[in-house]
């Protein structure tokens, strides 16, 4: 044989490689000239990408102020619908989609949406139970929906706080009194947000079992009718979370394994962290997640059923990110993987116990009492709805006061700056407030200004001179 067929038939053989993986492969790209995007075959032109951008904005509510967010904005919805594209067209149990999350990178999702703190070694045992451990012989119902048995109240939304832990075990709780009692009560994961702070950290994370402990040392919780939700860390009310609308007795945390989580799944919604930081459920339009994850817990959500479909075992879960979410605020998650669980489902599940009535109703809390004028010290007060902010500190003495003109604001570490109270987070160096740490969106801090200095006679508190 000739070298030229040689080269011939080499060219040939190269040829046909490039064009079998080419059509072998769903791999999204984008043409470095026309900007348009390509997905197993089809396009989408640039224009076409930039009215469904147009489209989500309007959809989600989307309004950008920062100088060129927008477009910053695009360039990261362009990738995230890459992804979707590619993914579709793999012909999975699962569709992705176009939700609230598609101007996210996935750093800025899991520091919004993903809450879980690290269980501590001081909690593991403290809360071990062999109640729903699975033995040999253990007959369980092939599936459950507590759903289906009134048990589980409506999906809610978390918002841009990393607040999952108190939905799950709010979830959790809820379930557990509807079990015993037969009402279905929709309780408040604000008044965990804001008053379970010992160890959790609202918006920027925390812990099933602590949220538990909380509920127990303070002699229940309250409704979400009377404390609502608003997504963001506050002051705790005081007078909410003497409004003890439900009790629990205790709680445990089920083995480590699926069959054991099996079994306290059929017998009631149960609190699980899973591990989330890949992004897979940040796209997730409806289906059957499976295939493998990690084990680092970082997102809390709550077990309320299993069942099969086709030979495929699954877990329902809820999750609180609204009803736009997977299908309709739940997924199914692929059961009977491994020990652990598909995204360790099974690795740090917990419940709360109850046996017993709750207290009578205690009806609406009263109106928060009105807010004095600030008082910062012998010498120095802001007007009505402000705050005290120190200007000039000494040691644990303040020497000088200043006023933000704000009810219950943060003041920053700076000494001249504050942030709102649902902007609580500062950044002196930016001279922004945020909701959480982390979180992209953010509002230019506030600046004090004096204090009035005057001086109080407190053995007569008719009398003041200035």
């Amino acid at each position: 044989m000739g070298s030229s067929h040689v080269t011939l038939v080499l060219l040939s053989l190269s040829l046909f490689i490039v064009i079998s993986l080419a059509l072998d492969m769903s791999i999204v790209s984008y043409d470095l000239n026309s900007n348009d995007q390509h997905v197993g075959g089809h396009v989408r032109t640039n224009d076409e990408v930039m009215s469904l951008y147009e489209s989500w904005l309007v959809k989600h509510g989307k309004n950008y102020n920062g100088l060129g967010e927008k477009e910053r904005r695009f360039s990261i919805f362009k990738d995230n619908l890459r992804y979707i594209d590619q993914r579709n067209s793999e012909n999975r149990s699962f569709k992705l989609g176009l939700n609230r999350f598609a101007d996210l990178t996935n750093e800025e999702y899991k520091s919004m949406y993903l809450g879980i703190r690290p269980r501590p070694k001081s909690l593991l045992g403290r809360a071990k139970s062999d109640r729903y451990a699975f033995r040999d012989g253990d007959s369980l119902p092939e599936s459950i929906d507590w759903r289906k048995k009134g048990a589980v109240a409506e999906v809610k939304d978390q918002g841009s706080c990393g607040s999952c832990w108190a939905f799950a075990a709010i979830a959790g709780v809820e379930g557990i009194n509807q079990i015993v009692t037969g009402d279905l009560i929709s309780l408040s994961e604000q008044e965990l947000v804001e008053c379970d702070t010992s160890y959790n950290e609202g918006c920027n994370g925390g812990l099933m079992d602590y949220a538990f402990e909380f509920i127990i040392k303070n002699g229940g919780i309250d409704s979400e009718e009377d404390y609502p939700y608003t997504g963001r860390d506050g002051r705790c009310d005081t007078y909410r979370k003497n409004a003890k609308v439900v009790t629990i007795d205790g709680y445990e945390d089920v083995p480590a394994n699926e069959k054991s989580l099996q079994k306290a799944v059929a017998n009631q919604p149960v609190s699980v962290s899973v591990v989330e930081g890949s992004g897979r459920f940040s796209t997730l339009s409806f289906g059957y997640i499976h295939g493998t994850c990690g084990t680092t817990l970082d997102h809390g959500v709550t077990a309320v059923g299993y069942g099969s479909e086709d030979g495929l075992d699954y877990w329902i879960v809820k999750n609180s990110w609204g009803l736009s979410w997977g299908e309709r605020g739940y997924i199914r998650m692929q059961r009977n993987t491994k020990s652990s669980g598909l995204c360790g489902i099974a690795m740090e599940a917990s419940y709360p116990t109850k046996t017993g009535e709750n207290p009578p109703n205690p009806g609406p809390s009263p109106p928060s009492p009105v807010v004095p004028p600030s008082i910062c010290d012998d010498y120095y007060s802001c007007p009505d709805h402000t705050t005290c902010c120190c200007v000039f500190e000494f040691g644990s003495y303040c020497f000088e006061w200043g006023c933000c003109p704000l009810e219950a604001a943060s003041c920053c570490e700076d000494n001249e700056s504050c942030c709102p109270h649902d902007y609580p987070v500062c950044n002196i160096y930016a001279g922004t407030c945020s909701m959480a740490k982390n979180n992209p969106f953010q509002i230019p801090a506030l600046k004090r200004t004096p204090a009035k200095a005057h001086r109080i006679i407190r053995n007569n508190p008719g009398k003041s001179s200035s």
